[in-house]
């Protein structure tokens, strides 16, 4: 079958994440890009389960559960390749195997064991295309992936991925500071999840307690805390490509909750316990987590501590290809300027010279 970017369901693609044009984008497509609704309406579970997601099947090709393995096994390798080189290098390969390989599928002709199947295997791919979108700033691109994730999820009926994903929209909200908004969504991924395993149980408790500190309810935080930490001791040792929640990621909401309680030392002191249980092939999360530590440190006014931090984060910064990481980098050479006399601040700024020479 000829693959063109046109004849597709999947509308929503980020076309101009490929390729990759020399073309500097407009303006105008730049703020559009950056728009976020904390207005936006979310499609309930039940509301969607049992609904097509996709465009009538066509008669041109058929699908099996071979299909249904390849997108799996895809989504799996664009999550190892996300945590090792960044969103960077790995959405644009998700948008283009969207655009190319799993809208076709969606359209083609299947059993209804199979093309739930698929729809389920869309959604999961669907879900971590949003959570890099998010991750790389493009916030409103992020929320239409996760719009078309819970469909699909729903579609298949798929409460997990429709979970996973609810919370995903959690933490983009609460990363833009729409703290009523992340509660909201949190709450409703815990709601939604009543046959849901440990490990899920404490994802989803974990976001809710990081949204509860944003809100100004610090004991129901910890209360969530407490839930996060007893789900996650029933949970297996499997690591989940897509999705997993782990003790390091445990000790970022605790990170979260205590800085939000302006409890600096005791949230520097959670997210070194998180980057010292963080798997080391997780290099765009550990860019994350000595950013954020560095910035924590520097707050309180250890200005070496931080430096050291920053030092780790350069690291890890010059491998990948991250937004997010840009926007620390940012933030580390503005906060150390008005400390230029320091000795640690000096070498660091030297340090980050290079590393910007390196990749620009």
């Amino acid at each position: 079958m000829a693959r063109t970017r046109n004849t597709t369901p999947f509308s929503l693609i980020d076309q101009a994440g490929w390729p990759r044009t020399r073309r500097a984008p407009a303006r105008r497509g730049v703020v559009a890009a950056g728009m976020y609704s904390a207005a936006l309406v979310v499609p309930g579970f039940h509301g969607a389960t049992g609904h097509a997601a996709t465009a009538a099947p066509s008669r041109a090709a058929r699908i099996g559960e071979a299909e249904v393995a390849t997108v799996r096994s895809m989504t799996e390798r664009i999550a190892d390749i996300l945590d090792e080189h960044g969103g960077g290098h790995a959405r644009p390969m998700a948008a283009a195997f969207l655009v190319n390989t799993v809208g076709p599928y969606l359209t083609a002709q299947a059993p209804d064991t199979v093309r739930k199947s698929m729809l389920a295997a869309a959604s999961d791919l669907v879900y971590l295309t949003g959570w890099m979108a998010m991750y790389e700033r493009r916030h409103r691109l992020g929320q239409r992936y996760y719009v078309k994730a819970l469909k699909l999820a729903g579609a298949a009926e798929d409460h997990v991925t429709y979970c996973r994903t609810l919370r995903g929209m959690s933490l983009q909200a609460s990363n833009l500071r729409h703290a009523r908004k992340a509660l909201e969504l949190a709450d409703s991924a815990a709601e939604a999840s009543p046959r849901a395993g440990p490990r899920l149980r404490a994802f989803l408790a974990g976001q809710q307690a990081h949204a509860e500190s944003m809100t100004g309810s610090p004991r129901r935080a910890r209360a969530r805390l407490g839930e996060a930490e007893t789900a996650l001791s029933k949970a297996d040792g499997r690591r989940d490509a897509v999705g997993g929640y782990d003790a390091s990621a445990y000790q970022f909401h605790v990170a979260h909750v205590l800085y939000e309680g302006r409890d600096l030392e005791g949230s520097i002191a959670a997210m070194r316990e998180a980057l010292r249980l963080q798997p080391t092939q997780e290099q765009q999360g550990r860019v994350h987590f000595n950013g954020v530590l560095a910035q924590r440190q520097f707050e309180l006014g250890h200005i070496d501590a931080a430096c050291e931090s920053w030092g780790r984060f350069l690291d890890d910064y010059l491998q990948i290809s991250t937004s997010r990481g840009d926007e620390h980098f940012e933030t580390m050479r503005r906060w150390t300027r008005q400390h230029g006399t320091v000795r640690a601040v000096r070498e660091l700024t030297a340090r980050a010279k290079e590393v910007a020479d390196l990749k620009s």
